[in-house]
């Protein structure tokens, strides 16, 4: 009887916590794996590995238009697809760092269906990101972990620093752009001003090796970490805390309030949305097929997640 009570208990609590598994509401099609995620009022853009970024209608979920940028040419001479590293998007200037020819890297601006290129691979830098800080300056990341402010209409490096000697992984501005958060294979988040470089604060007493991503908002950190663990800190409470899984976290987000996180939990590539205050588990967002790239959040309760296919889920927390 009592081993009947324990199996009955055990399956209690395995269906109390995945009682609130949610399958995604819509699902949009992608010209190829997303690597990048940004959202402009009622559009949504997704950077690709297949050389374009693809725009989609928020409220219809419809592709709306797609950017195209050159293919180039393999260590062989043949034509290959260019893997688009990041993209932003300011006004009408929408931001493309992409895959150059001999492991170079080529900077895009587009703007009025014209493709302006800003640093081309032949200056041999190895950008890793790149967003805008405001329509006359970028701020990008070398994956020596070199971080720099570049006028866009002057051609010219204001700045530069360089955050460590560990390899760099992202980075992330605050809403206001003031503020930006490295992450690299230290395990430690380094907090900027994003003008000056100045160091502000370096957190590193949660994850223990290399941090794939980082999200921050409203003095609210979060990251993803190979530790298999996504850390919180809290900037203005000094305090931190992380929330295990079970396999490598590979990709983490903020609601914007700060109030919810998610991030990658298991080898099954779910993603668990939890309360950033009690730490409780809400949702289990399940259905993704291959490896997590980009969890953003649209609202308190809508999300969109994205990962090495060329799907993108789209669920209602609550639904």
């Amino acid at each position: 009887m009592k081993i009947f009570n324990y199996f009955i208990l055990i399956f209690t609590l395995t269906y109390n916590l995945f009682a609130n598994d949610l399958k995604p509401v819509n699902i949009l099609e992608t010209s190829g794996g997303v690597t990048d995620l940004v959202l402009d009022k009622n559009r949504l853009l997704a950077a690709t590995v297949n050389s374009s970024i693809d725009i989609f209608d928020i409220n219809s979920k419809e592709k709306i238009d797609t950017i195209k940028i050159p293919k180039i040419k393999d260590f062989l001479g043949d034509l290959i697809e260019s893997k688009i590293y990041s993209t932003d998007i300011l006004g009408n200037k929408i931001l493309i760092l992409s895959q150059g020819e001999s492991g170079g890297r080529n900077l895009f601006i587009y703007e009025d269906k014209k493709l302006i290129n800003i640093i081309d691979d032949k200056k041999r830098l190895f950008i890793a990101y790149a967003k805008f800080l405001d329509e006359n300056h970028i701020i990008y990341a070398l994956l020596s972990n070199q971080l720099f402010i570049y006028d866009i209409k002057n051609k010219i490096t204001l700045n530069e620093v360089q955050v460590s000697q560990s390899k760099f992984s992202h980075f992330k501005l605050s809403l206001d752009k003031t503020k930006v958060v490295v992450a690299d294979e230290s395990g430690a988040l380094s907090l900027f001003d994003s003008k000056s470089l100045k160091l502000l604060q370096v957190f590193k007493s949660q994850n223990v090796d290399n941090v794939f991503q980082v999200d921050l908002k409203n003095n609210i950190l979060i990251s993803a970490g190979q530790d298999r663990r996504c850390a919180i800190y809290n900037i203005e409470k000094n305090n931190s805390f992380y929330k295990d899984s079970n396999f490598l976290v590979y990709s983490v987000a903020l609601s914007p309030s700060s109030k919810k996180g998610a991030f990658s939990s298991d080898e099954n590539n779910n993603v668990t949305v939890f309360d950033v205050s009690s730490k409780e588990n809400l949702f289990r967002l399940t259905n993704i097929q291959n490896t997590l790239t980009n969890i953003l959040f649209l609202n308190e309760n809508e999300l969109f997640v994205a990962s090495d296919d060329n799907k993108i889920n789209y669920y209602k927390l609550g639904e």
